[in-house]
């Protein structure tokens, strides 16, 4: 062999040498683009004060981002109620190569920023629960009906004394739009059928100062003269209901929502009256698959739009006494047991809860 086809050999060789590397970088998803990669998604949820977020959403997420993409991975932060902090984790995510971005708010006013941002980059964002101007899309339940089925459940507590009935409402976070909306829908109901208002506030979703408010009602409206209570949600409920068995406030109604674990062992117990459902089985996986088909390029297969987002709104649920058993524990939510401690064993058992 001379030295001119040795260097052909050579030459041939060495091309099909790269050809099978390059071949086996492709099967094998070297990078983040390939097939056999996982991809992420990222989850970004507001606080940890509401227990549902961490039991119930974040679980219910990741699981069906796993059923409906094998190799994708949710990439997950919760902001503890401090918005800057969320910033920092949804620059990150973007830093880190994340294509969609599921957020749920701390602040959506100042997310609507962030969304333009993540936009330019080529990042799509899932409003989760709240909306955000200019998302791509937005899953949540009809958070007007919400605060109407709450002002409507409280009537029908009060009964004939709705007519003159002195309310108090501890509301939620102002920077929250959806607790904006559970305000306009709970004065929908209310207004013209109640007594008065005779207390308003935001509790801002935590126990503590919407306790503190709660007292600061009583010293104001009087003990004897409140009627009844609306709280936003149940984690608020919590401090109220301290707050009104600290000045011996009895067997008045008490609202809340998100149907946790506390709120519903309270409604057994009987110091709050209801609560409503919003089942993370539907919101939860909703806003799962819209991330994925943004990912995959796919369509949504959203129901509608809201202020021009495409966008799924579930219907919510009153839970009280009456219907535990066929609505949070038939829906795997919760067992028997995670409601039915020592002390409200008999009082599960006369509500048919099992």
């Amino acid at each position: 062999m001379n030295a001119m086809t040795r260097r052909v050999v050579i030459g041939t060789a060495a091309v099909s040498m790269a050809l099978a590397l390059s071949a086996c970088g492709k099967a094998g998803g070297g990078d983040s683009e390939d097939k056999g990669s996982p991809t992420k998604i990222g989850l970004l949820l507001p606080e940890n004060k509401t227990a549902r977020y961490e039991s119930l959403d974040k679980p219910q997420f990741e699981k069906a981002v796993k059923d409906a993409c094998g190799d994708c991975e949710v990439v997950y932060n919760n902001a503890v109620s401090d918005v800057v902090k969320q910033k920092q984790q949804f620059d990150q995510l973007i830093a880190d190569g994340v294509k969609v971005i599921a957020l749920d708010p701390v602040d959506s006013a100042k997310a609507a920023g962030w969304v333009k941002e993540a936009k330019d980059k080529g990042v799509k964002v899932v409003a989760y629960d709240r909306a955000i101007e200019g998302a791509d899309a937005y899953v949540s339940h009809d958070n007007n009906k919400v605060g109407e089925l709450q002002g409507q459940a409280l009537l029908a507590a009060l009964g004939d004394k709705a007519a003159s009935a002195q309310i108090v409402m501890i509301n939620g976070d102002e920077k929250d739009p959806n607790a904006g909306l559970f305000k306009k829908g709970a004065h929908t109901a209310l207004d013209g059928k109640v007594g008065k208002i005779a207390y308003e506030a935001s509790g801002e979703w935590d126990p503590k100062v919407a306790g503190e408010k709660m007292a600061a009602a009583i010293s104001s409206v009087g003990k004897d003269k409140i009627g009844a209570v609306y709280s936003a949600n149940d984690g608020m409920a919590g401090g109220i209901v301290t707050s009104l068995e600290n000045a011996g406030i009895k067997g008045i109604p008490v609202g809340g929502q998100d149907a946790e674990v506390a709120g519903i062992q309270r409604i057994v117990a009987g110091t709050q009256t209801f609560t409503i459902y919003k089942s993370p089985l539907q919101l939860a996986p909703e806003a799962a698959k819209f991330s994925v088909n943004l990912l995959q390029g796919k369509d949504l297969g959203a129901q509608g739009e809201t202020d021009g987002v495409k966008s799924t709104l579930f219907p919510p649920v009153v839970v009280d006494k009456t219907n535990i058993q066929s609505t949070v524990i038939k829906d795997g939510i919760y067992a028997a047991a995670d409601i039915c401690s020592a002390d409200l064993a008999a009082k599960c058992a006369e509500l048919g809860i099992k």
